[in-house]
């Protein structure tokens, strides 16, 4: 199964990203067929949206070609979204604008928000409202919120606080079980189902 994790975060370092690094280490070591891809907004940025896009303009036809195969090509997502003043990153929200029902429609993702203190719940409503309507992208019920990110998922033991650490890579792995199981089951019913309707490209 192929899961494509999105780090949407534009700093470097960051703690988004030491997330993405983790899951996709665990993905491949402890999850039997499934093949991640992680992809970094930090020194990757999408410029911002412009009507061109809608126009086949070459220069975004070529910027954009890679990451749509391998959008297309992905059976299910992790979205990992870091809290800036209590809201969604904008180039993570631009880079939903990017991409349509064929890359992201009626596939699972599976939300982790980041926080460096004790929020992450706004980001995870901002993206439940408002990232998925016209792209159809099928965000699970489960989600994971990690709080006080830099005491956890640390490579050296002695950073981090044990019983947090634990819990939440716990959580994690059942959390990635639901989300494979979730894609097991939209990938036979995108194959027997039509899923894409002309009359009816975008969401209500």
């Amino acid at each position: 199964m192929k899961i494509t994790i999105i780090s949407g975060s534009h700093r470097n370092p960051s703690q988004s990203e030491k997330i993405g690094r983790y899951i996709e280490s665990l993905l491949k070591d402890d999850f039997d067929n499934a093949e991640p891809y992680l992809y970094l907004l930090a020194d990757n940025p999408l410029p911002l949206w412009d009507q061109s896009i809608w126009e086949q303009d070459e220069t975004w036809v070529a910027r954009l070609a890679p990451l749509k195969e391998q959008l297309s090509k992905s059976d299910a997502f992790v979205i990992i979204v870091p809290e800036w003043h209590g809201q969604v990153p904008a180039g993570l929200k631009n880079f939903f604008l990017m991409f349509n029902r064929f890359e992201l429609g009626h596939k699972p993702a599976f939300i982790v928000a980041v926080s460096s203190a004790n929020g992450g719940a706004y980001p995870v409503a901002e993206l439940r409202m408002s990232s998925y309507k016209n792209n159809r992208l099928c965000y699970i019920p489960e989600q994971l919120i990690i709080r006080d990110v830099e005491k956890v998922f640390n490579r050296k033991p002695e950073d981090n606080d044990t019983e947090a650490d634990s819990y939440y890579k716990s959580r994690l792995n059942w959390c990635l079980d639901i989300l494979i199981g979730y894609g097991k089951a939209l990938k036979t019913m995108r194959n027997n189902t039509p899923v894409h309707h002309d009359d009816f490209a975008n969401g209500m």
